[in-house]
C-alpha cells in the first residue's frame, strides 16, 4: 500500500484535544504506511487552543516542509479558518469520502480537515486515505484556484 503514497514527501498533523484520538489512530495508521509525519501537537487531551496547531501545520505545508497536512478538532472548523488564513493554503472541512475526493479534485486542497465529534474514526481515516491518493484534476479547476489567493501577506 505504501506505493499508493510515493508521491508525498511527508505530511505535517495537528489536532486540538478534541481531536486528538483521532490524530493518534491516525498518525499511527499512516506511520504503517511508510509515510513521514511531522506531528505538531497537541499530545494529550487536555484543553488546548486549536490556533496554536493549526497555525504550525499551515506553515510546514506553507513552506514546502511537507506535501499536505492534517487537521482535527471538535467541528473541524476552527482549524479549517485558521489554516486558510495562510497564503496557498486550501484547507478543506471534510466529512464525507465524497467531499474529501472533491477537496483535492476540484480545489487542490493541501490540508483536510476533520470533525472529530461528528464523523467515526473510520470515516476520517478513509477520508485521509481518499484525500493522499486523489490527484488535482487541473484544467478549469486549475483557473479557478488561481483566483483564491488575494495575494495578502501570509500571518
Amino acid at each position: 500500500m505504501a506505493s499508493l503514497y510515493q508521491h508525498i514527501k511527508s505530511i505535517a498533523i495537528g489536532s486540538d484535544h478534541a481531536g486528538f484520538e483521532y490524530k493518534k489512530n491516525i498518525a499511527n495508521w499512516l506511520t504503517k504506511q511508510n509515510l513521514i509525519l511531522q506531528d505538531f501537537g497537541t499530545f494529550d487531551t487536555a484543553s488546548v487552543d486549536y490556533p496554536d496547531f493549526a497555525h504550525l501545520v499551515a506553515q510546514a505545508v506553507e513552506n514546502n516542509e511537507v506535501g499536505f497536512g492534517i487537521l482535527i478538532c471538535g467541528s473541524g472548523n476552527g482549524v479549517a479558518i485558521t489554516a486558510n488564513k495562510h497564503k496557498n493554503i486550501r484547507a478543506a472541512l471534510c466529512w464525507t469520502e465524497e467531499i474529501a475526493k472533491l477537496a483535492r479534485q476540484h480545489n487542490n486542497a493541501n490540508i483536510i480537515c476533520i470533525p472529530a465529534r461528528f464523523v467515526d474514526i473510520a470515516a476520517a481515516q478513509r477520508m485521509v486515505e481518499i484525500f493522499l491518493q486523489i490527484p488535482f484534476e487541473g484544467g478549469r479547476h486549475q483557473r479557478r484556484v488561481d483566483k483564491i489567493d488575494l495575494g495578502l501577506d501570509p500571518c
